[in-house]
């Protein structure tokens, strides 16, 4: 496998502007390895090198919370089903997990949940350890007894029908029919599809004698195995499976992780041997360095272990965030690192003005993949590191999706290399602001690559999503002078000819692109929002602000007066829930220049902007309400009230206004509820805000 990779600031380095255009350029480059895992069965990556951009994503993601995206990775699981499957919902959706890498991340996930569950360190926690195996994640779905369906994991929702694929694997493997009277009478019970390294030799060494294609590793063969159109060819292949997990039940099978892998066992479902329950970060640790030394031995392929939290009342508490479940995690074996010669060192800018400065290296293979270039992060990480092109130096992928350089092992001479303080696009000055750490071009929109950029961004996934109008085109028509505001986006339409004539297009091509800007010219308010590229304002605050104002007018009327400290709109905003005075002053910053208004006014002539329903959960007492915690909650942590409100549909916010319509209030709860009490706003405490959600 082989591939290049773009580079980007280090994630401590990015301030929120760019952070919003790498979590636009992740997103991207996680579909698209997503659809080549899961949907082609042909990854471009390694393992390694994608869970590095996943955690990458997560990172970004925790630094920025209001930056998160509409189509963030951590809200999704897989790719969409293929078309030569019918396509099969889940029950209940089948989510990935979250990464660690190192023992400090898992001590951060027992203290997380620790926090979350309030218990005290006394209180012991045992934790499921099992091996996590290299497969095909398969949700099997049984009725009276019988299995009925089995479905790929799909986008985590949706899924492929592979019933009749399953069903040619052997009893021993995957039963297909469960003891009636012992088991649930309906129950999906999860787990995954490999092939061992053995069968997997054996398989390749028959496909190279027929001159067929050869798989690339157990992974793939197992995969491609079972996703195919027919059964007959899934029944030549030697597939196993072990049981993990489980889906929809029909009632509770036991009071532990553990004592339900018990249950699978005894219906005749393979669970890992290597599975061990652990108590404290030294127990998981020694399991994690035991299947680390054996890794080579077993006799299938394992990418890491995963950990679950033993008592299933603590994991229904827990409950689950985007894509993942709060109470498991993956812990990755380590990547590999590689020794490489800098070639040249290049400054790059970004939408913001941000200069990065990126190495361009003697190309090197990396855990499988190609890599040609690494980031250098800033300024202060070159002199840190003391680099100079035609340096010697060792650099990794682990822990981050851009490879970086991490020393220096050989210097042909003494040399440094310093940025020059002058955008290299535009020949602007570039200043370093306070409490940044890295140099900014001050050319703003007169500075092409700032310019592009922020057009990129307004067409991308992460703005209004026109589909197929991708950065090169942007560039494109930027340089014919097509292109130099937002409104032009719209106004192509009228040049369809021109566009049709230019090389690389055509009728077919242009009028795809065009129907496609036609579908925007209606879009949703926290779209717009988002796809101005303001900074601080990614897709999670965008929504919020569109859900708040609930119009595009009303956002604006508003918007004018955010900069008045102390005015009733300023109050308001800050009142939300992750929502302070950054976000306060970016809107601010970006009102208070005519060219931003004029940008909007231009908009509206092009482009209908429609008001944003918040989806709400029905039959809830408090959906739609804006609901604030204040004091100490003594049944629960806050993290875990927040989550309960908004997921029976409340809007959850941090501070009092006259927006707010409810405010539970605990023991030492001080300005809140004096502030409640002020504006009339209805206060209950803990035990009748229990009552009311119907969870005393």
């Amino acid at each position: 496998m082989t591939g290049n990779t773009d580079v980007s600031p280090d994630v401590d380095a990015l301030s929120e502007a760019q952070a919003a255009d790498e979590l636009a350029r992740l997103a991207a480059e996680i579909a698209r390895h997503d659809r080549a895992y899961h949907g082609d069965d042909a990854p471009l990556i390694t393992d390694a090198a994608y869970d590095a951009l996943r955690r990458r994503n997560d990172e970004i993601e925790a630094l920025y919370p209001a930056l998160v995206r509409d189509d963030s990775p951590a809200m999704k699981v897989g790719t969409e089903a293929i078309s030569a499957f019918a396509k099969i919902i889940h029950a209940t959706p089948m989510l990935s997990l979250g990464n660690a890498f190192s023992r400090n991340d898992v001590e951060e996930f027992l203290a997380r949940i620790r926090r979350f569950l309030m218990l005290d360190d006394k209180v012991p926690m045992k934790v499921s350890a099992e091996p996590k195996i290299d497969g095909l994640s398969i949700s099997l779905r049984y009725e009276g007894g019988r299995l009925v369906q089995a479905a790929t994991r799909g986008d985590g929702t949706i899924g492929e029908n592979v019933t009749h694929n399953i069903e040619t694997l052997a009893d021993d493997q995957i039963p297909k029919k469960l003891p009636y009277l012992s088991c649930p009478d309906t129950i999906e019970v999860r787990g995954e599809v490999f092939m061992t390294k053995a069968d997997f030799a054996a398989l390749n060494a028959r496909q190279e004698a027929s001159d067929h294609k050869l798989f690339a590793n157990p992974r793939n063969a197992a995969a491609g195995s079972l996703r195919q159109l027919d059964p007959a060819v899934t029944r030549s292949r030697p597939l196993a499976f072990f049981a993990y997990g489980w889906g929809e039940v029909s009632e509770q099978l036991a009071e532990t992780h553990s004592g339900a892998l018990a249950r699978f066992a005894a219906w005749g479902f393979p669970t890992n041997p290597r599975t061990v329950l652990c108590t404290g970060t030294d127990e998981i640790m020694a399991c994690y360095a035991r299947l680390e030394a054996d890794r080579a031995r077993l006799a299938y392929d394992i990418d890491g272990v995963v950990y679950k939290v033993d008592r299933l009342d603590w994991q229904r508490r827990l409950g689950f965030v985007s894509r993942a479940p709060r109470w498991a995690i993956a812990h990755k074996f380590a990547a590999e690192k590689a020794t490489t010669v800098v070639n040249n060192i290049i400054v790059q800018v970004g939408r913001t003005g941000a200069l990065t400065p990126v190495a361009e290296l003697e190309p090197v293979n990396v855990g499988g993949v190609m890599v040609s270039r690494a980031t250098l992060h800033n300024g202060d990480e070159i002199e840190r590191l003391g680099l100079g092109i035609g340096d010697t130096v060792r650099i990794q992928r682990a822990g981050d999706v851009i490879p970086q350089v991490i020393e220096v092992t050989g210097k042909p001479g003494d040399s440094v290399f310093r940025i020059d303080p002058v955008c290299p696009v535009c020949g602007s000055g570039a200043v370093r602001e306070e409490g940044e750490v890295v140099l900014r071009c001050t050319g703003g929109l007169v500075c092409a690559a700032q310019a592009v950029e922020r057009l990129k961004h307004f067409v991308s996934q992460g703005g209004l999503d026109i589909e197929g109008f991708g950065a090169r085109n942007v560039e494109q028509f930027y340089d014919l002078g097509w292109l130099r505001g937002p409104g032009d986006v719209f106004r192509l339409c009228a040049r369809r000819d021109a566009l049709a004539s230019l090389d690389g297009w055509g009728e077919l091509s242009a009028g795809n692109l065009l129907k496609a800007i036609e579908q925007r010219r209606t879009a949703t308010l926290d779209r717009l929002i988002c796809g101005l590229g303001i900074r601080h304002i990614g897709q999670t605050t965008a929504r919020l602000l569109a859900h708040h104002y609930g119009s595009f007018a009303a956002w604006r009327q508003a918007m004018t007066h955010v900069g008045t400290i102390g005015s009733e709109e300023r109050q308001d905003l800050v009142s939300l829930d992750s929502i302070g005075d950054a976000v306060a002053n970016a809107l601010c910053a970006f009102f208070a220049e005519r060219h931003n208004r004029d940008v909007l006014a231009d908009l509206a002539t092009e482009m209908t902007v429609a008001d944003v329903d918040m989806p709400f959960a029905t039959g809830s007492p408090v959906a739609g309400k804006t609901v604030v915690f204040t004091g100490t909650l003594e049944t629960m942590s806050r993290g875990e009230a927040k989550a309960r409100a908004e997921s029976i549909g409340a809007r959850v916010s941090g501070s009092v206004s006259a927006r707010t319509d409810l405010v539970v209030a605990g023991p030492g709860a001080g300005s809140k509820a004096r502030k409640a009490r002020d504006l009339g706003v209805e206060t209950l405490d803990e035990q009748q805000w229990m009552e009311l959600i119907g969870d005393a």
